[in-house]
């Protein structure tokens, strides 16, 4: 497991016996990580760091390479991969919110300035250096050219020509985290953001506002995963409140919550987890492999969190770790 950190990159690996969990291997160390992928048809590894740029590695992160010609915003947020008519695109989402690709693995990378051809004088930051970012990158499952982008300040975007073009998508709250696509069913989409949770089922023609900012899953949610088999079960992990209330309480809230008709209706999960984590969940996968799955968050505090029973239980598998944080999200989590 990959999890990157205010250290850098931390590579994770369970124990021989398959009952605990320990660090194998760091590496960028001086480097706050934002974003790590793995590129699945190569197994090239791509890191963004924060106020730095995109790295990569060959060989299972044992060495790394600057990997940024072209890239004009030196502050990394996101990245994605994806295949368009049969070769390898990647993308990266910087602050302030700019988007560039790559079509050789990251060697060389073109601005989308199409991104900021809509109207961007309300994009913003709430906190400093109160710029916006491009927070999330998805795609559509069947047909990749049409793609989502979640700016932070700013609203959803969407392109259904690679990118060439843009419109912004309205009928949501303009702190948009993320888009999830449901696999089997594309036209349904999850955005979370600021003002909870909006859902559409008809491909973003118009949105339902499902969770809200009192909701009992938290009402700052963030993470959101389908489990892509029966994408119906789905996990978000949400805070309390948003960031600006860490400030005084020094404490996210956290939650994670299980829904099992396709967030519809949610459970909030204890056994295990604390009713409110104090950290803020920065990070969560979910590994299906058939009969069950495994899901695992990661945290501000430097937690991570793991239940291989479909999220029934829950133990802390690793300590200890510096910040999984977005920007400066630790700075009222952790101790100075």
């Amino acid at each position: 497991m990959l999890v990157g950190t205010k250290e850098g990159v931390v590579f994770l690996q369970r124990d021989a016996a398959g009952s605990g969990w320990s660090v194998a291997h760091r590496a960028l160390t001086d480097k706050h990580i934002h974003a790590v992928i793995i590129e699945p048809t190569t197994n090239t590894i791509f890191a963004g760091a924060t106020q730095d740029t995109v790295y990569a590695s060959q060989d299972d992160g044992q060495t790394w390479e600057k990997r940024d010609k072209g890239i004009t915003q030196q502050d990394i947020y996101s990245l994605a991969a994806t295949q368009i008519n049969g070769k390898v695109r990647v993308f990266a989402g910087t602050q302030p919110a700019h988007l560039f690709y790559s079509d050789d693995m990251g060697k060389n990378w073109s601005e989308l300035t199409a991104l900021r051809s809509v109207d961007t004088s309300a994009w913003h930051f709430p906190g400093p250096p109160h710029i916006a970012h491009t927070k999330h990158i998805n795609f559509h499952p069947g047909n990749p050219e049409t793609m989502f982008v979640s700016i932070e300040v700013g609203g959803l975007l969407k392109s259904t020509d690679g990118g060439q073009k843009f419109e912004v998508i309205t009928g949501m709250d303009d702190d948009v985290h993320r888009t999830v696509i449901n696999p089997q069913d594309p036209d349904r989409i999850y955005v979370t953001g600021g003002d909870g949770m909006y859902v559409t089922s008809n491909g973003g023609g118009s949105w339902e506002h499902w969770t809200t900012t009192d909701h009992e899953i938290g009402g700052y949610p963030d993470l959101l995963t389908l489990r892509p088999s029966d994408p119906n079960v789905a996990f978000v992990a949400a805070a309390h409140h948003g960031p600006g209330s860490w400030r005084t309480s020094h404490n996210a809230g956290s939650r994670i919550s299980r829904s099992d008709d396709g967030g519809k209706t949610w459970q909030v999960l204890g056994n295990g987890l604390p009713d409110r984590l104090k950290g803020s969940i920065e990070a969560m996968s979910l590994e299906d492999w058939g009969e069950s799955f495994s899901v695992f968050a990661a945290t501000a505090t430097g937690e991570v969190w793991g239940s291989d029973d479909g999220g029934q239980s829950w133990s802390e598998i690793i300590s200890g770790l510096a910040p999984i944080s977005k920007g400066n999200h630790y700075v009222n989590l952790v101790p100075a």
